[in-house]
C-alpha cells in the first residue's frame, strides 16, 4: 500500500484527494482552471506515489500530463479497465467510469449486501452491486438541477428557477410549483427505486452519494446509508488493484 492521488472530475468540478493506504487524509473541491495549480500542490505536500483519473467530460489534458510527468503510476480510468469485481454492463464503451467506482466502493463497504449506489448529481445514477461481486447496471435519469433548466428551456413561458427559496408540497406560485416537482418529484423516485429494488434483492442495502446527496439525504423516507466520499474511496480500491507495487 501506499499514498496514493485520486481525482474526479465530474460535470461540474474537480474533486482531488489524497489517501494514505485506505485512509482518506486531504480532499478538495475545485474548479477545472484552479486543478492543475492546486493538484499540484498537493503532490508537493504528500509525494503520491500512485494516481487514478475518472471524468465523465471531454476536457483539456493539461492535469493529466502534468501528473504523468510526475508519477509512472498512473491510470485513467475507463470501462475497461481491470477492477475487483466483475463487470456485467454490457456497454463498457459508454459506461461512465464513476459508476464503476461508486460499486467498487460500495461491494468493499458492505460485501455482504446487495447495494444499490444512487448517486446524485448532473444526472441520478442507479447502479447495482449485487454481493456476488458483479457490476449488473442499473438506469440514469435527470437531476436536480437538469430538471429545473429542462422545464425553463424545453418551454415558452415556464421562468428559470433554482434550487433556493420556498419548497412546500402545496407550490403557491409558478416558482414554488415547479420547486416542488422537481424535488419533491425527484425524491418520490428515489423511494419507489429503492422499494422496487428491495422487492427483488434480499440481504439489500442502499446507499446515497454524489453532490446533491446532503441535499437530498432528509427528504427520502427510505432506510439509506449517505456516503458523500464513496467514489474516491473506490478510486483508491482500483489504483491498488492495478498497481500492487509503484513501479
Amino acid at each position: 500500500m501506499s499514498v496514493n492521488l485520486c481525482i474526479d472530475w465530474g460535470n461540474t468540478h474537480v474533486k482531488a484527494a489524497i489517501f494514505d493506504n485506505d485512509t482518506l487524509q486531504k480532499q478538495f473541491s475545485l474548479s477545472p482552471e484552479a486543478a492543475p495549480v492546486k493538484v499540484a500542490e498537493l503532490m508537493d505536500a504528500f509525494k503520491p506515489v500512485k494516481a487514478i483519473m475518472c471524468s465523465v467530460v471531454e476536457h483539456s489534458d493539461e492535469l493529466a500530463q502534468m501528473v504523468k510527468s510526475r508519477i509512472k503510476s498512473f491510470i485513467t480510468l475507463d470501462g475497461y479497465t481491470r477492477v475487483p469485481i466483475n463487470n456485467a454492463y454490457l456497454s463498457s464503451d459508454t459506461l461512465g467510469p464513476d459508476r464503476l467506482a461508486l460499486v467498487c466502493g460500495a461491494h468493499a463497504a458492505f460485501p455482504d449486501k446487495n447495494n444499490l449506489v444512487i448517486s446524485l448529481g448532473t444526472c441520478i445514477t442507479y447502479n447495482l452491486m449485487q454481493k456476488n461481486k458483479t457490476f449488473r447496471g442499473g438506469a440514469i435519469s435527470p437531476g436536480m438541477h437538469m430538471r429545473l433548466k429542462a422545464m425553463h428551456t424545453f418551454t415558452d413561458k415556464l421562468p428559470e428557477v433554482g434550487v433556493d427559496g420556498d419548497l412546500l408540497l402545496l407550490g403557491y406560485d409558478t416558482h414554488s410549483c415547479m420547486r416542488s416537482g422537481a424535488i419533491f418529484g425527484m425524491a418520490a423516485e428515489i423511494d419507489g427505486m429503492i422499494s422496487n429494488y428491495e422487492k427483488q434483492y434480499p440481504e439489500f442495502n442502499a446507499i446515497l452519494t454524489g453532490g446533491d446527496a446532503a441535499y437530498f439525504a432528509s427528504k427520502i423516507k427510505s432506510k439509506i446509508f449517505a456516503d458523500p466520499d464513496l467514489l474516491l474511496k473506490g478510486l483508491n480500491l482500483i489504483v491498488n488493484y492495478n498497481v500492487s507495487f509503484p513501479r
